[in-house]
């Protein structure tokens, strides 16, 4: 028996409206709440929370003695429409230059990697 159930995931990030407004325009869902906390609840899938923190400073990546602590992976039917979509609304690419993978990275506009993957 399990000792407890996963609530939500939390990010940490300077601005948590602009950055649950972005996740709301790649995931879908509804934007709930405004200030230091932001909840989005997406369809069908674990909701996701944005924390308040002025001083966030976003993971390094790739960084081999600098921990990016987690990232997202986010599954998609096509690579390159989801890529188009994400960095249209400020995603940055960090690892997405070689085609043959079924993978690609990138951070989202306060700096958090995330993976698209057609696994």
């Amino acid at each position: 028996m399990a000792l407890a159930r996963l609530g939500v995931v939390v990010l940490d990030c300077p601005d948590p409206s602009a950055l649950a407004g972005f996740y709301a325009e790649v995931l879908g869902g509804t934007v709930e709440g405004e200030g230091d906390w932001v909840d989005l609840k997406v369809p069908g899938g674990q909701s996701l929370a944005f924390q308040a923190a002025p001083e966030h400073v976003p993971p390094k990546w790739p960084a081999p003695d600098d921990s990016q602590q987690f990232h997202l992976d986010l599954t998609v039917d096509d690579l390159d429409t989801a890529e188009k979509g994400v960095l249209a609304l400020g995603a940055k690419p960090l690892d997405a230059e070689d085609r043959s993978r079924g993978w690609r990275v990138y951070s989202d506009p306060a700096g958090h990697p995330f993976c698209l993957c057609a696994c």
